[in-house]
């Protein structure tokens, strides 16, 4: 049995499968996951998990060296983008629109889905390297 980090099989294995520029997609109980895109849904009621606590236990365990993050965040939901800059500060963030964002989600290799009820509160992580 796994001790320490993302408990979640199905996360912990898509972590463990990235390689350099890869995207990892996490975000809101509303965004509309591709059919090509796995889905890893961890939602239990509204608000449970949240964004930023799934966020920050991914970002744990993967090398993140960049985020694409909604440009709508920065007027629709600025509390949540100042949580997302404390929770990654040394790391890039390309805002694209929210449309671009969702179309986006189908070269993820999984989106994780959280309970997360808040607007434009999804990233896309770029996985980077540890060398």
């Amino acid at each position: 049995m796994k001790k320490t980090g993302v408990m979640n099989s199905n996360i912990s294995r898509v972590i463990a499968d990235m390689g350099h520029m890869d995207w990892l997609g996490v975000g809101d109980a509303g965004t509309p996951v591709p059919a090509e895109t796995e889905k890893i849904d961890l939602s239990v009621r509204p608000g449970l998990p949240s964004f930023i606590d799934v966020l920050e236990e991914v970002l744990k365990e993967l090398e993140v060296q960049k985020m694409y993050v909604a440009e709508e965040i920065k007027t629709e939901n600025p509390k949540q983008l100042e949580a997302l800059k404390k929770a990654v500060p040394n790391v890039e963030i390309e805002f694209i629109p929210h449309s671009e964002l969702k179309k986006d989600l189908k070269s993820s290799k999984a989106f994780i889905r959280t309970g997360e009820e808040t607007p434009y509160s999804n990233v896309i992580l770029e996985s980077g390297v540890v060398f």
